[in-house]
């Protein structure tokens, strides 16, 4: 069974930095698009960060700047640094595998369970 295990999350006040990571054991996901969704209580998940299969990445506007997106293939994980956080980045971070191209996902065929963010004034 395909695990995506977040972990990194955490509360912080604004301006701070928190790294999430995103541990895919015994699996390596080559030629898949890797990502970072959140959802905020009450909203909608939505996409963050993604390194699509040749490797670029992609952002939301709002995070563009303070967010960066990386990945170790030895170790078969995901990073999703979180730089100048802001209360609005307050969710729940999920990691996600599947197929994007630039900042559009066309499916996710695995996520992870999740990681809370959160960020007071």
């Amino acid at each position: 069974q395909v695990q995506l295990v977040e972990s990194g999350g955490g509360s912080v006040t604004a301006g701070g930095s928190l790294r999430l990571s995103c541990a895919t054991p015994g699996v390596t996901f080559n030629g898949y698009c890797m990502g970072w969704f959140r959802q905020a209580s009450g909203k909608e998940r939505e996409g963050v960060a993604n390194l699509d299969s040749g490797r670029s990445t992609s952002y939301a506007d709002s995070v563009k700047g303070r967010f960066t997106i990386s990945q170790d293939n030895a170790k078969n994980a995901l990073y999703l640094q979180m730089n100048s956080l802001k209360p609005e980045d307050t969710a729940m971070y999920y990691c996600a595998a599947g197929s994007c191209a630039g900042g559009h996902w066309y499916g996710v065929n695995f996520w992870g369970q999740g990681t809370q963010v959160t960020v007071s004034s």
